[in-house]
């Protein structure tokens, strides 16, 4: 085939040492050449074609060329029986065989280079002879030739006759068309076709033939190198025999003995593993009596050491043995069931420490019962214990109220049980006395409830903490130990023991009774416990009753708990350090939650009570005493648990705004009312009041207790002395002081609502000065009360009494500071905003009081005449009003407030005095209309003058006249 064309010459005879390290004497095995065998020998019957014969050593070329299941032309033999996937079958490469490089040829290339150089050299001394070159050539040029006759289309690599276009292209199908009365020349085409294709076959087959005729010495070679080779195994053979055998003498006189030495110290140290793991399966068997008995008293961490420690050994050391095949999956149930006790155990704890009677003292329920509980149950994880004590405590939350309640409404006569039936109704036919006892008792129970949940719970956060402090001394000990051992371990020198009998070292076989008893020894204190299970009857001795389990880590550890309670901490505790601090902490949230639950419940017995709107029907001293106990309760609970819960906290904040909102509203409604019935007229103040002042002039703003015999003998005073100044006021005014003390006394006694109470106090403040402008200088109280006219000294009275309340915003000012935030001073400017207003007000009416005598002035003055007699009318009229005038507000207002006035008044006067003297062109000439005027002036000055008060007023009555021009 193609190739033909690059294959190699036939090497020669002068070679041979290529392929043999050896050299061999030629004189030795001669073989005479024997022919080439027939190449294309019988073929086998149709029938036997797919079974292996002895044809099938031996190339069949028509059959590899025409074999049309062929893919390829160019594939070998084994194609034609095992089929075209044995071509493409990719073969795993050995895990056994090592991976072959370069390396492994170094040594051989390095023998070969020399005699490779020599054989190159006698390559370039003696060329092949020429003749042969010839003739190969020749040969080479003729094949060549030959195979250009056959057509390039059965030379391609993708030859196939399965394929249509080639199918076509070989056997074309004009050949075999016999239609038409052409047959005979059909049938010619066809033979010739048939012959043209035989004889390229013969043409492939001879060139073939021809390829291996010229590779047929190397052939020969290759079997005489094979029987050199077999009669290099037979010599070796024959050394490894006698090697054997002086092998086998050796060992018969050296080493028999000593062998069966060591053979009898392994049937020695397993007779002692049999003995001991029939001890040990002895041991087992009493588990399942002795966990029973441990859970008859309630050992529930002993029971489950045991079946840990149970399980343990049937992993490790008795795996397999078939009488225990189900103990292991009995055990598991056994573990299960101790789960579920222990639950239902702790359940029953739960219900009998926080359903015991509620007496003072705090004291643990069965404190080594509780530690031994959550012991176990940390040991099977099971976390959710928790959950059942809060469950618990809610559910001895509710019992407590309702008990309470019961109690409470047993002991009043009045409610009828048989006709009120629900518990809630009869307890809101409680007065506020019994209501306030009730609720009083039932904080006192929440609070004892709360100090019994504490004290359990720290006996739990105590033992959680002790398993958390004791993993993390075991893991440095650990640490520790793994550290020395790595020391140890490298100081040793080791020793390796060549003989190995039954896969076992020397070494080995004398160590295993050194270390068999000191693993005896160490494991023996894995039983040491009290929770361990006494030893067999039919045990050897007291150290052999253990488990010889060397992997078994469990050990023990003794502390105590803040109740004194010697506890047992095992290493085999299957919690986390992180699962352990978490389980703290949600130990100290049950301990806050236990406290939200006091205060969610004592929320809903307010809820119940105030639904008929009890709670906001309370009058200020009752609601206080409510508040007071509440915050205690609510100081007393962030004592015990070290968190103030919201709830309770929320509750009486919105009880408070809806006390306050009603208590501003009460007052403010009664302001209103004593306004709306105010006659502007000046009050006698009763000694009450002026208590009530001087108290608020010692810094106490409170209101004072009453004084049953003092203050009746006292008699009502006409003014009100505040700080040394008198006060005139009206009854309202008097009552208005004492509603804003009860506003500063209710922001000492609740202090949550002071920011509620500055609005509200300053809401009432505004109120009374824009109602009391209304009455009066709007001229309200006309229709209102009834009054014929507003007068100059109602007028006063208001100004004097705006003036007391101005007096008073300070101190009530410095009250509310003191007692709010520093973030909430802002709110303080509601007070100056007030005081602005206030003095607004005073100032409109004493431009009022001006605007009066202004009028009055433009009146009678734009009449008067100079003329006789001397004083006129008009100014004797003017001096009568000027009287009227200081008799009204002498006594309301203060001299200097007065001097004030008249000084305004005068200014008026003045000024319509000039514009009338220039009307008639009266001028300051001397003359007598001069004269009269003068006499007029001083006749008024006089008068006003002689008035209390005004003596020193200083009027300077020059500028009623116009300037000379």
């Amino acid at each position: 085939m193609a190739s033909s064309h690059s294959s190699s010459p036939v090497p020669q005879g002068s070679s041979s040492d290529v392929f043999f390290k050896k050299e061999v004497d030629p004189t030795k095995h001669i073989r005479p050449v024997q022919s080439l065998p027939d190449v294309c020998p019988k073929e086998p019957t149709v029938t036997d074609q797919h079974r292996w014969t002895i044809y099938h050593s031996k190339v069949n070329l028509p059959a590899a060329l025409n074999d049309p299941r062929l893919a390829k032309r160019e594939s070998d033999f084994f194609t034609k029986t095992w089929g075209l996937d044995f071509v493409d079958t990719e073969v795993i490469p050995s895990f056994y065989l090592p991976q072959i490089s370069k390396e492994h040829f170094t040594v051989y290339q390095q023998e070969i280079s020399q005699r490779e150089k020599i054989h190159e050299r006698c390559k370039n001394i003696c060329p092949p002879k020429d003749t042969f070159d010839r003739t190969l050539l020749h040969t080479h040029d003729k094949s060549r030739t030959d195979l250009e006759q056959v057509p390039k289309i059965f030379m391609k690599p993708d030859f196939a006759l399965d394929d249509s276009l080639t199918f076509n292209s070989v056997l074309p199908w004009s050949h075999f068309n016999t239609a038409g009365g052409k047959g005979n020349r059909d049938a010619a085409s066809s033979k010739l076709l048939q012959e043209k294709l035989s004889h390229y076959l013969d043409i492939v087959e001879v060139n073939i033939a021809h390829q291996i005729s010229l590779r047929s010495e190397a052939f020969f070679h290759a079997m005489t190198s094979q029987h050199e080779l077999q009669d290099y195994l037979k010599k070796t053979s024959q050394a490894v025999k006698m090697l054997r055998d002086k092998i086998a003498q050796i060992d018969k006189v050296m080493c028999e003995g000593s062998l069966h030495i060591l053979r009898l110290a392994l049937t020695r140290n397993n007779c002692v593993k049999v003995y001991n793991k029939l001890k040990l399966m002895a041991t087992v068997h009493q588990t399942q009596p002795t966990v029973q008995v441990l859970l008859s008293t309630s050992e529930f961490v002993g029971a489950l050491d045991l079946i840990a420690t149970t399980q343990e050994v049937l992993q490790q050391e008795l795996q397999g043995i078939h009488s225990f095949r189900h103990l292991g999956s009995q055990l598991c149930e056994l573990e299960k069931l101790i789960d579920k006790m222990m639950i239902a155990e702790f359940s029953t704890y739960s219900h009998s420490d926080l359903n015991r009677p509620l007496e003072d003292d705090c004291q643990i329920l069965e404190e080594e019962r509780l530690v031994s509980l959550v012991f176990g149950l940390l040991k099977q994880r099971k976390l959710n214990f928790l959950e059942i004590y809060s469950e618990e405590m809610i559910i001895t939350a509710k019992n407590i109220i309702k008990q309470c309640v019961i109690n409470k409404v047993s002991q009043i006569e009045e409610i009828d049980t048989d006709v009120v039936m629900k518990l809630a109704d009869q307890m809101r036919m409680l007065n506020f006395p019994q209501w306030f006892d009730l609720l009083k008792e039932i904080f006192s129970k929440f609070t004892i409830f709360l100090q019994r949940v504490k004290a359990t719970l720290n006996i739990i956060h105590s033992v959680v903490l002790s398993v958390l402090d004791k993993n993390r001394r075991t893991r440095e000990l650990e640490e520790i130990s793994q550290q020395k051992n790595a020391t140890k371990d490298s100081s040793l020198d080791t020793e390796v023991a060549y003989l190995i009998h039954e896969g076992m070292f020397i070494s080995d076989a004398f160590s295993e009774n050194e270390l068999t008893p000191i693993a005896i020894d160490t494991t023996s204190q894995r039983n040491a416990s009290p929770n361990s299970e006494p030893c067999s009857s039919d045990s050897v001795s007291e150290p052999e009753c253990t488990t010889d389990s060397s992997s078994s880590k469990e050990q023990t550890s003794s502390s105590a708990t803040p109740g004194g309670v010697d506890i047992m901490v095992n290493e085999d505790m299957k919690l986390t350090d992180l699962e352990l601090e978490k389980l703290a902490n949600n130990i100290q949230e049950l301990l806050y939650s236990a406290s939200d639950i006091c205060h969610d419940r004592a929320v809903k017995f307010l809820m119940s009570r105030a639904k008929d709107g009890f709670l906001e029907k309370l009058n200020s001293t009752e609601f206080i005493t409510l508040s007071r106990l509440m915050e205690t309760f609510i100081l007393d609970t962030e004592q015990i648990c070290g968190r103030k819960s919201m709830s309770l906290l929320g509750a009486l904040q919105s009880q408070a705004n809806k006390f306050v909102n009603r208590f501003h509203e009460e007052r403010k409604t009664k302001l209103s009312l004593l306004l709306d019935n105010e006659r502007w007229k000046q009050a006698d103040v009763p000694a009450e009041f002026q208590d009530l002042v001087d108290s608020i002039s010692d810094g106490k703003i409170a209101l004072p207790e009453k004084k049953s015999g003092a203050t009746e003998e006292r008699k009502p005073a006409e003014v009100l002395i505040v700080e040394g100044q008198q006060y005139a006021v009206v009854g309202t005014v008097l009552l208005l002081i004492r509603i804003i003390l009860e506003y500063c006394q209710c922001v000492d006694n609740i202090p949550s609502v002071t920011t509620d109470m500055l609005t509200r106090l300053s809401d009432l403040l505004k109120y009374f000065n824009s109602r009391s402008c209304q009455l009066v200088l709007g001229a309200g109280a006309l229709q209102v009360v009834g009054l014929k006219t507003i007068t100059t000294k109602n007028l006063a009275l208001s100004s004097r009494c705006l003036q007391l309340i101005v007096h008073y915003i300070p101190v009530i000012r410095a009250h509310f500071e003191a007692r709010l935030q520093p973030k909430q001073y802002s709110m303080l400017r509601h007070f100056d905003h007030i005081t602005k207003d206030y003095h607004d007000h005073i100032a409109e009416i004493s431009a009022k009081l001006v605007a009066i005598m202004d009028s009055l002035f433009d009146k009678l003055l734009s009449k008067y005449e100079v003329k006789a007699p001397v004083p006129s009318a008009c100014f004797r009229n003017i001096c009568k009003q000027m009287a009227k005038m200081h008799e009204a507000i002498f006594d309301l207002l203060p001299e200097e407030q007065t001097q004030m006035l008249f000084l305004r008044i005068n200014a008026s006067y003045k000024l319509h005095l000039k514009k009338q003297l220039s009307h008639l062109n009266v001028i300051n000439d001397g003359g007598p209309q001069n004269g009269l005027v003068t006499a007029d002036v001083a006749f008024y000055t006089g008068n006003l003058q002689a008035l209390k008060g005004l003596k020193d007023l200083d009027l300077n009555m020059s500028e009623i006249w116009e300037q000379k021009r």
